[in-house]
Parts: C-alpha cells; sequence; structure tokens
C-alpha cells in the first residue's frame, strides 16, 4: 500500500489528505461504491489511522471523524458520493498540483451540516506548478 496521510489538526477544525494518485483514485472508488477501508500510514501524534466509506440514504454526505478509532467516515446518499468521488479524481489526476477544499457551508450542493472540512491535496503538491 503506498502511503495516505490523513492530518487532524488538535482543534480537528480540518483533515488534510495526502496521497498518491493511485491512492486518490482507490477512494474514490471505494466512495462511489459506497463501501471501503483505506489505512493510513503508521498512525502519530496528528494523523489518523484510516478512511471508512459507508452507504447510507441520505440526503447528501457526511464527513465525520470517529475519535474511537481515529477515522475519517465518509457516509452518505449515491448521488452526493458520486459527486465526492468525481472531486478527488480530479485531484487525482491534478498534474499541476493543487489542492481541494471541501467545507459544509448552509445550502452546500452534497455535504450535510455536521461534516469536518477535508482539504485533499494533489499528488504533485499542495500548490499549483503555473
Amino acid at each position: 500500500m503506498l502511503p495516505v496521510i490523513l492530518t487532524c489538526d488538535t482543534a480537528c477544525d480540518e483533515v488534510d489528505l495526502t496521497a498518491s494518485a493511485e491512492e486518490l483514485n482507490r477512494l474514490a472508488d471505494a466512495v462511489a461504491s459506497g463501501e471501503g477501508l483505506l489505512g493510513s500510514t503508521a498512525p502519530a501524534t496528528g494523523v489518523l489511522a484510516g478512511i471508512e466509506v459507508r452507504k447510507t440514504s441520505g440526503p447528501g454526505v457526511l464527513l465525520h471523524l470517529d475519535s474511537e478509532r481515529q477515522i475519517l467516515v465518509i457516509s452518505g446518499d449515491a448521488a452526493g458520493r458520486a459527486v465526492l468521488a468525481d472531486n478527488v479524481r480530479d485531484m487525482a489526476s491534478a498534474e499541476d498540483g493543487g489542492h481541494l477544499h471541501i467545507d459544509y457551508h448552509p445550502g452546500h450542493f452534497y455535504l450535510v451540516e455536521g461534516s469536518v472540512p477535508l482539504v485533499v491535496n494533489s499528488p504533485h503538491g499542495g500548490m499549483p506548478t503555473r
């Protein structure tokens, strides 16, 4: 398995995901299907153990932390998960670097209230090179 690094600041205001294109595509596949468990690198202070994906009836997608297991849980309906999966795939193929902020706000297209903010980093670096 290639490294997946999921960090969460001390207040858990945001989860930061750094992974290879292959791992981001694996995550996107799991999100689209509604099933999966991806492990992170060896857990350390501020590093989460992994990501679990679950199907729910929705509406929308919830990104939440299971603090007992130290994992990010992604749950939601098929339509919302499909949009999130496409966003993750876009970052996996972003050849010039960059990152994507996935943050809930009232009226968000697919995220539901209570979702933790997630930053998905391009495998080519967090800032665009162009």
